[in-house]
């Protein structure tokens, strides 16, 4: 499978992280290991009209008949996509982590480990314009568009937790949910909840699969001679903390996932 990534528009910076299309010619079946990234997004992928996946599958189950447009929230578990043989065009729009809030209007809890066809978010006719589009460009272009026109639609945002995702992505290796209760003087209930509605998770178990991103982040781009090392280096508690967390997100173990995963942007977006 190949990747590209399109520059986000201007317009959509603060509320997407990256737009990229997936090309994948095959004679076989494909099953692609996904680690958690805190990103949710928007899928248009088709094979002659019809989607090519397979099934979607997590520990809490399989998700089977996949529409060809679909929105799909954070993920609690890893998954796997199962795509049938054959020859198919990826479009991938990753969004911010608050961004089903600030785009779609949406209680981001909801869509936590689901799949929605988009069509019930006022997009009945996207699914069809794209599928008559005839270039990777075109089809960029139509969701852009969508996407435009809902942020000027949408008025849901919630300043005090994007603050907090800012802080968090700047110190993911020592930020604390008691740190964030101080700073922005809330009571741990009141934040929970006001996070978890903008972002689809908990915010201690958010900061747990940022610092786990970040893990992979240096598993790959730095020369760390043990694993103990970028356990250090990120803060945990000890190794074992480490281990845990590595194959809680990605379902393997810390060695294997150093040599199967794929950097397939500058965005923390991985696949194995």
């Amino acid at each position: 499978m190949q990747f590209t990534v399109i520059p986000t528009p201007e317009i959509l910076k603060d509320h997407v992280e990256c737009i990229r299309i997936s090309q994948f010619e095959g004679d076989e079946p494909v099953a692609i290991n996904v680690c958690l990234n805190g990103l949710p997004g928007i899928a248009f992928q088709h094979d002659n009209g019809n989607s090519p996946i397979e099934k979607i599958s997590t520990r809490f189950g399989s998700v089977h008949d996949t529409p060809t447009l679909f929105v799909y929230g954070q993920m609690t578990e890893p998954g796997v996509m199962h795509y049938r043989a054959g020859q198919f065009t990826s479009t991938q729009v990753v969004l911010k982590p608050h961004a089903l809030q600030t785009l779609m209007g949406l209680n981001a809890s909801v869509l936590t480990n689901s799949v929605v066809d988009l069509s019930e978010f006022s997009a009945s006719r996207l699914n069809m314009r794209l599928m008559e589009a005839s270039s990777d460009a075109q089809r960029v272009g139509l969701i852009i568009e969508f996407l435009t026109a809902k942020l000027r639609q949408t008025q849901s945002r919630d300043c005090l937790v994007e603050e907090s995702l800012r802080v968090i992505h700047q110190h993911s290796t020592s930020v604390t949910v008691k740190y964030l209760l101080e700073r922005f003087n809330l009571s741990e209930r009141q934040f929970e909840k006001r996070f978890t509605q903008t972002v689809g998770l908990a915010p201690q178990f958010y900061i747990r699969v940022k610092r786990f991103n970040e893990a992979i982040w240096l598993m790959k781009t730095r020369p760390f001679a043990k694993l103990t090392d970028v356990a250090y280096a990120l803060n945990y508690y000890d190794q074992s903390h480490f281990i845990r967390d590595i194959k809680a997100f990605s379902g393997i173990t810390p060695k294997s996932l150093f040599h199967k995963v794929d950097l397939q942007t500058d965005h923390r977006v991985y696949a194995y």
